[in-house]
Order: C-alpha cells, then sequence, then structure tokens
C-alpha cells in the first residue's frame, strides 16, 4: 500500500487525492528513489531493536551490491532511518516553536531530503489503515514541511516579526467583514505572542470576529464552525479560566461522542481561556448545521453549570483492543528549555480516555498548554505539553505518572 500510494504521486489521473503530494511529484525526478525507501522502510520489523535504523543498514548493503550511486545510496538510506522522524515531528512538537523547526531543518539538511521524507512520510501513513490518516495530521505534515522549506532558505523570522504578518494578514481578512475601525483592538490588547505564534492568520480573524465584542464576558461563549481541514468541527472556548476547564470540556466532547484530535490552550492576560478544539463524530458531514448549533449552546452551558467532575463515559473496547492490549507507557520530561513539561501517553485507544487524562491533570492542578491527539488504529500515542507546581516535586511527579498508568489501565 505504501508503494501503491508513492507510485499515484507521479500518476495524473490521481492528482486530485494528493494534491500537494502531485505537486511535489511533479518536480521530483527520480522516482525510483522512493519506491526503494518504501519498498525498504519497515522490512526489520520485528527482529529486535529500532527496525528504522536496522533497516538502513539493509538499504546500505543493498545499494552496495546494486552500484547504486553514492548521493542516491545516502538519500534512500535517510529516508529509511528517518521514515518516522517527520510524522513525530508533526503531530507531537509544537510547531509554533521557532527552535523545534530549527532542529528539524538541521536534520533534513536540504530541500531535496526534506520532500522526499515528505511524500514518504504520506504514503507510509495512509498505507497504514484508513483510520490513521484523516485532514488534521495532512494540515500538520504540510505545515511542518512549509514552515522547514523556509527554514532551509534561510527565511526563518524572529517569533516578533512572524507575528506582525500574521495580524497584518488577519487584518486583511477581518476588512472583508466590516469590522468596526480597532474593533479587534481590545481583544487584541489581552493576548500575547504565544497566542499569535500558535494560530494563523484565518484562526486569530475567526476569533477575533466571535469574541471582539465579548472581552471579559461573565458568560461563556463558544463558537463552533466547520473546519478549514475539511473534517470535523473547530470549537472555540472563550470564559473565565478555572482549574478543571480542559477537563470539563473533554467532558462534555467525551459524553457527546466526539473525539478531540488537536486542542490549543491559551490564558489571556485578563485571566479569561482562549482555547480552540478540532473535534470529529460520525454523521458530522450530513448533520453539521444541527451539530455546531448544540456545541455552541450545550458546552456553554456545561461551562456555565460548573459542579463535581462527570464519570467518564464506559464504552466498549474493540475487539482488537480486548485480544491483543497493549501495555499503557507513561513518559514526563522538561522540555529542551526547562521551563514546560512534555508529557507523553502510548496506550490502547479506548472510550473516554483524554477525559481520564485530563480528570488527573486537574486533580494534580497542571496547566495545560498544548494537546496533540495522535490515534494510530488501536493505539494512542498524545503528547501534551503542561506546567505547574507538583513538576518540581519528585514524589509528585511519581504519583501523577502512578495515577495515569492506573486510569489507562483501567
Amino acid at each position: 500500500m505504501v508503494l501503491r500510494n508513492v507510485r499515484r504521486f507521479f500518476m495524473a489521473e490521481h492528482a486530485h487525492e494528493y494534491p500537494f503530494c502531485s505537486q511535489l511529484a511533479a518536480g521530483w525526478d527520480q522516482p525510483w528513489i522512493l519506491y526503494a525507501a518504501a519498498l525498504f522502510h519497515d522490512i526489520a520489523k520485528g527482529r529486535g531493536g529500532d527496525h528504522s535504523d536496522l533497516g538502513a543498514v539493509e538499504v546500505r548493503q543493498f545499494a552496495r551490491q546494486h552500484g547504486l550511486a553514492r548521493e542516491d545510496a545516502r538519500l534512500i538510506e535517510f529516508l529509511v532511518r528517518h521514515h518516522l522522524t517527520m510524522s513525530r515531528v508533526a503531530q507531537k512538537s509544537d510547531l509554533s516553536d521557532p527552535d523545534v523547526i530549527a532542529a528539524f531543518a538541521r536534520e533534513v539538511g536540504n530541500e531535496r531530503y526534506l520532500t522526499a521524507l515528505y511524500l514518504l512520510t504520506v504514503a507510509d501513513i495512509r498505507g497504514t489503515s484508513p483510520k490513521v490518516w484523516n485532514a488534521w495530521k495532512g494540515k500538520l505534515l504540510e505545515d511542518l514541511y512549509r514552515y522547514t522549506l523556509r527554514a532551509l532558505g534561510g527565511h526563518a523570522p524572529a517569533p516578533d516579526a512572524e507575528v506582525e504578518a500574521r495580524k497584518r494578514e488577519a487584518l486583511v481578512k477581518l476588512a472583508l467583514h466590516s469590522l468596526p475601525f480597532e474593533a479587534h483592538k481590545k481583544l487584541w490588547d489581552t493576548l500575547d505572542v504565544g497566542y499569535f505564534m500558535r494560530h494563523d492568520a484565518d484562526d486569530i480573524a475567526w476569533h477575533t470576529r466571535q469574541l471582539s465584542r465579548h472581552v471579559g464576558s461573565d458568560k461563556p461563549i463558544v463558537r463552533a464552525r466547520r473546519s478549514l481541514t475539511g473534517e470535523g468541527l473547530q470549537v472555540l472556548v472563550y470564559t473565565r479560566d478555572q482549574p478543571d476547564l480542559f477537563a470539563r470540556i473533554c467532558g462534555y466532547f467525551d459524553h457527546g461522542g466526539f473525539s478531540i484530535l488537536d486542542a490549543r490552550i491559551h490564558t489571556a492576560r485578563n485571566g479569561f481561556a482562549l482555547d480552540t478544539f478540532q473535534v470529529v463524530t460520525p454523521g458530522l458531514t450530513e448533520h453539521i448545521r444541527e451539530m455546531t448549533s448544540m456545541v455552541e449552546a450545550e458546552l456553554a452551558r456545561t461551562i456555565a453549570t460548573g459542579g463535581p467532575l462527570p464519570e467518564p463515559s464506559r464504552g466498549r473496547l474493540s475487539r482488537r483492543v480486548k485480544s491483543f492490549p497493549f501495555a499503557p507507557r507513561v513518559s514526563l520530561k522538561p522540555d529542551e528549555k526547562a521551563q514546560r513539561w512534555l508529557l507523553d501517553i502510548t496506550a490502547s485507544d479506548q472510550p473516554g480516555l483524554l477525559y481520564k487524562v485530563a480528570r488527573v491533570l486537574a486533580r494534580h492542578h497542571l496547566n495545560l498548554q498544548l494537546a496533540k491527539i495522535n490515534t494510530l488504529g488501536e493505539r494512542v500515542d498524545d503528547m501534551f505539553l503542561i506546567d505547574g507546581a507538583a513538576l518540581q516535586n519528585n514524589r509528585a511527579q511519581i504519583a501523577i505518572e502512578t495515577e495515569l498508568l492506573d486510569v489507562l489501565a483501567s
């Protein structure tokens, strides 16, 4: 399936399936390099050890036996060794952090290697299972490609310059909706660089249109729209911050049958939370208007009502998860700047999993800044960027990890 997907990038009749990949493939001169990488990328699975490294050794020997040119052999070996890297960075790192982009740019080295890795990564994810690929993952990968290409070209701007560029673009979009002069100012004055780096101009303009008249509102503001990725809903929550807010929102989505693909959490200078979620649920496309109205009304009411957090829903596990349970793993470590903490969770997919995690974070008064939800068939591999006083205590860290393992195994 991976080889089939790569081949289709180079066939004009399939350009509608992967428009950006087909565009890149049109400028690629040696399709056979990608075919070779596709054949070898998982060849060493099940042998013990890192299959990416073992596969790189295999393809190096193959290249030597068949007299491949040195540069071609190096590229194929790079692709096999790093075929999981781009997916990992896109789905588990904060792409608004210039250091993340710079580090990835150093790893790929040049545009040719970046393009080849991007094409192989898309083909690999889509070839694994229909459940694994979604439009949101496609957007994350394409964003990482474009950011890295700009960095490789020497155009990686400082955060301040990037923020100003996004503000200008957002103002152009706002002008199309006839907002009063400087209507954006009251909201933007409460937002810092982190907010503008985490959201693109279209999201900033949408947030501003919805919230410019509600800054400091006593009532929770919830707005929803069809996701610009073409799949699911994008949900905006604006309300006075509270310790268990993220858990309460996750609880609503859990009981409503929604799956969260991505969460971007921000606390404004005035103490208000401005959070954005990407969610999906079966049957959403046919009932998008009704679902939008329902989420806006019910989620606002849930936040305003407060009260104890509800128990997680107890849905049925899939037959595959029952037959092949996956031992949960939890990793908690400081990020590269030692300012925030990275919480990595790998476990069997199960109903209410994210809500269970959110309840543990709320109990320990941990602040969530970013959540990246990555479902790989019957397994989830999620990343959370968190901070809080409890993380400075070794005993508390162990307690958090133990509680998380307990709820993931239950």
